[in-house]
């Protein structure tokens, strides 16, 4: 299935990309090259092939969570500018 131009300023607009007309004809060669491509991987034999959403082996860099002392909660609201009921009042970010 090769893609035409309008499938090309689809993706574009669905991508939020401001494609130019010649930058839309540029495109569609490499893109319909690329799912030639992608074609041709759908008729590999992959069974007994595990997936992976790695090509390496990933570990977890993070620290082990430790329940440690922490502070009150009156004694974090204690250093906020202005406080109510149990939370920290912040000014408006989100206009009516």
């Amino acid at each position: 299935m090769a893609l035409t131009r309008e499938d090309v300023k689809k993706v574009a607009l669905l991508s939020r990309l401001e494609l130019t007309e010649d930058e839309i004809d540029t495109q569609i060669g490499p893109l319909n090259d690329l799912l030639k491509q992608f074609e041709a991987l759908q008729q590999l034999d992959v069974t007994g092939v595990e997936p992976t959403s790695h090509s390496i082996p990933v570990v977890n860099v993070l620290r082990e969570d430790v329940v440690k002392p922490s502070l009150t909660r009156d004694e974090v609201l204690a250093n906020a500018p202005e406080s109510r009921e149990g939370c920290f009042v912040v000014p408006r970010v989100i206009a009516d």
